[in-house]
């Protein structure tokens, strides 16, 4: 019996939010990712993007453990010679919460172009609200913190 391979335009997509309030970051992170890489599902395929969409609301108010508030440091190119800037957890979190939760989600997922159209289906949002509502998200349940 051969393999089965779905056809791209037969895999139904469907789109899950997840409320990041009180959450810890590595763990709203796996699973989003997991779900963007479509691993939940039966017809999973490791070479093509058979995930779903998936929105992140509240990320400004997501919980990192340890002492990474302070210590983390994330780390962007300008393009201009020694134009490396570094900022931290807390500084992230002030200017662009958001950034916190895609670079976590972007760490997880493969370094490819297939990587790069998984991340697509990302939306990070720092507030409650989102623009996403005439898509029907289903709210997705992570263990409390």
């Amino acid at each position: 019996m051969p393999t089965y391979i779905p056809k791209t335009d037969a895999i139904a997509r469907k789109w899950y939010v997840i409320d990041a309030k009180n959450q810890v970051l590595g763990k709203v992170a796996a699973a989003a990712a997991s779900i963007l890489a479509g691993k939940r599902k039966a017809i999973y395929t490791p070479f093509l993007d058979t995930g779903d969409h998936v929105v992140v609301v509240n990320a400004e108010k997501i919980h990192v453990s340890g002492r990474k508030e302070s210590n983390k440091v994330y780390h962007r190119v300008t393009g201009y010679l020694g134009g490396i800037k570094a900022a931290t957890v807390a500084e992230v979190r002030k200017k662009r919460p958001e950034r916190l939760v895609e670079e976590a989600i972007r760490g997880m997922l493969p370094k490819t172009k297939l990587g790069r159209a998984m991340f697509t289906k990302l939306k990070v949002y720092a507030g409650e609200k989102h623009p996403h509502e005439a898509q029907k998200p289903q709210p997705l349940s992570i263990g409390k913190k």
